[in-house]
């Protein structure tokens, strides 16, 4: 059966409002952590102009495929082969490229602290001078939740896996920093989440 994602239903379109503007100019975007496969589908058929490329680790894989098969466009590639727990980056399988844009959504707070340190290394490697990484998902700011409903999820998320739980923000600027990127823009989204965006400097 194919993998089906309420929450990807429900925000595809919010981030597609968001993204757009980041994205109108560019040719290849790579997507970090394509999950079912709905979000490179819709973002993909919505953004013609744009070479969508859907990644995740090969666990996922099967499912994505089963969302792009029925595709019939031809700027969607993947889904490559990304665990950014490999100690480096590309892999065999990562494009001979850099990207105009990333994006990644809901990642950051399922990750440990080491994936997401090493996720945006991978994104300052491979995102293009002047380029965008739009983070989606929801963040925590000066130590503090922004919402009672993101604090229960952070507590979800920490009981079934103790080295994952929301990000703070000012966490993820010194590694950005780190990595070349700088934070442009806090996007509010539904359901007390944002879209992060960073650019390459």
């Amino acid at each position: 059966m194919k993998p089906f994602s309420d929450a990807c239903e429900e925000n595809k379109q919010p981030i597609l409002e968001v993204i757009s503007s980041y994205f109108s100019k560019s040719e290849s975007i790579l997507e970090i952590g394509s999950g079912t496969g709905q979000h490179a589908v819709f973002f993909a058929q919505q953004l013609p102009q744009v070479h969508w490329y859907c990644s995740d680790q090969e666990f996922y894989h099967d499912g994505i495929k089963q969302w792009l098969v029925d595709y019939t466009g031809t700027n969607l590639s993947g889904p490559l082969k990304l665990d950014v727990n490999q100690a480096s980056w590309p892999n065999k399988t990562w494009p001979e490229k850099n990207f105009d844009g990333i994006f990644s959504a809901n990642t950051a707070h399922i990750m440990s602290w080491p994936e997401v340190e090493s996720m945006f290394t991978g994104v300052g490697k491979h995102l293009k001078t002047g380029g965008y990484f739009c983070l989606y998902g929801p963040f925590n700011y000066d130590g503090q939740y922004s919402s009672e409903s993101n604090q229960r999820f952070d507590q979800f998320l920490k009981a079934r896996d103790p080295l994952s739980g929301i990000r703070d923000l000012n966490d993820l600027k010194v590694l950005a920093a780190k990595c070349g990127l700088k934070l442009i823009k806090d996007h509010e989204m539904p359901v007390n989440n944002r879209t992060l965006v960073w650019q390459k400097s």
